[in-house]
């Protein structure tokens, strides 16, 4: 019993393919962090003229929890946190808690609900209060949720299609903020597959280069060269981060340069990273197939063996990247 409730049911990321599509549907968990409390998941509400609901004027994070065997680890919550505030800042949002408070909230919330494995989701927006596109003398309100989540895409590998809508200007927002209203750009690349034999969309930038998919960072491997297109059109990815960081220590190389689209097609590899996606190979991108069409390169196995390692408390060099949840203490921290 905790608080004169039921202990809930430890939670792990379900893995279930219905025809090949991933069920991606919510799986309510027991509590929601909203704005310093801890509340029931059907009581976590705001109003229908809440801001950001009209305006798009918030931001979120996505951050992963993994299944070690010292129990529930949060992959680069601090990354996470902070990236978090960076984008409030850029839509002039201060935050009512700090980075540390939001921090321990998400790994008090993760022991509250015993979730071994899945999905954390941050969001600071703009709350009922005012009317009208600029957010001054809105409150700032917080919410963290989490709940189990399983593979985003196929692990196996994903066909693409490059969209007809571009990534947004860099010049008409703020590109590598993760910004709630930017997804509506991937929402209507989305809308463009839905349906079809594709499992994801690929977005080019104003300049007709390779810029990322609608919730993914976009790389290719090129006679042993990793290439990744660089920052200023796209989200400054943490898994793309922890890639970049880990290929070199591999004994690989990676740059970040321009891509075209005739680049890609002629790729030896590609693959998609993400905290959804983590490291997704890609099997072909307009109907191109890559690499003579193979599952997963040997670049991109060694990338995500190594990366499946690190998240899930197999790998000590890189054990400073997760943060342990002690799910029967309130007390947890870092491993």
């Amino acid at each position: 019993m905790e608080g004169g409730r039921a202990t809930p049911k430890l939670l792990e990321i379900p893995f279930q393919p219905k025809d090949g599509v991933f069920d991606l549907n919510m799986q309510a968990t027991e509590y929601i962090w909203h704005n310093g409390k801890f509340v029931p998941w059907a009581n976590a509400q705001v109003h229908v003229l809440t801001h950001t609901l009209h305006y798009g004027g918030g931001t979120f994070e996505g951050i992963r929890v993994y299944k070690t065997d010292r129990g529930p680890a949060i992959f680069r919550l601090d990354d996470h946190i902070e990236r978090l505030f960076y984008s409030a800042d850029a839509l002039q949002m201060k935050c009512p808690y700090t980075q540390s408070d939001i921090s321990k909230a998400i790994v008090e919330l993760v022991r509250k609900n015993r979730l071994e494995a899945g999905y954390v989701r941050p969001l600071v927006y703009y709350g009922y209060g005012k009317m009208g596109v600029a957010p001054v003398g809105a409150p700032v309100e917080v919410a963290l949720a989490c709940w189990p989540w399983g593979a985003y895409l196929p692990p196996g590998g994903v066909d693409i299609k490059t969209s007809k809508y571009i990534r947004i200007h860099p010049q008409s927002s703020v590109a590598d903020a993760k910004i709630v209203g930017h997804y509506v750009n991937g929402i209507l690349a989305g809308f463009e597959i839905h349906g079809t034999k594709y499992h994801e969309a690929l977005l080019l930038d104003y300049k007709g280069n390779i810029a990322e998919g609608p919730g993914e960072n976009f790389f290719i491997v090129k006679n042993g060269m990793i290439s990744t297109p660089p920052l200023g059109t796209i989200l400054k990815g943490i898994t793309r981060k922890t890639i970049m960081e880990l290929a070199p220590l591999l004994g690989f190389k990676v740059e970040e340069k321009d891509l075209t689209l005739g680049e890609a097609y002629g790729a030896d590899e590609a693959f998609f990273t993400g905290t959804a996606a983590e490291v997704t190979p890609i099997r072909s991108i307009d109907d191109q197939p890559i690499g003579g069409g193979a599952a997963v390169g040997p670049i991109t196995a060694k990338l995500r063996d190594a990366f499946d390692a690190i998240v899930h408390g197999r790998d000590p060099a890189h054990d400073h990247l997760l943060t342990y949840v002690n799910l029967a203490s309130p007390k947890a921290g870092n491993g």
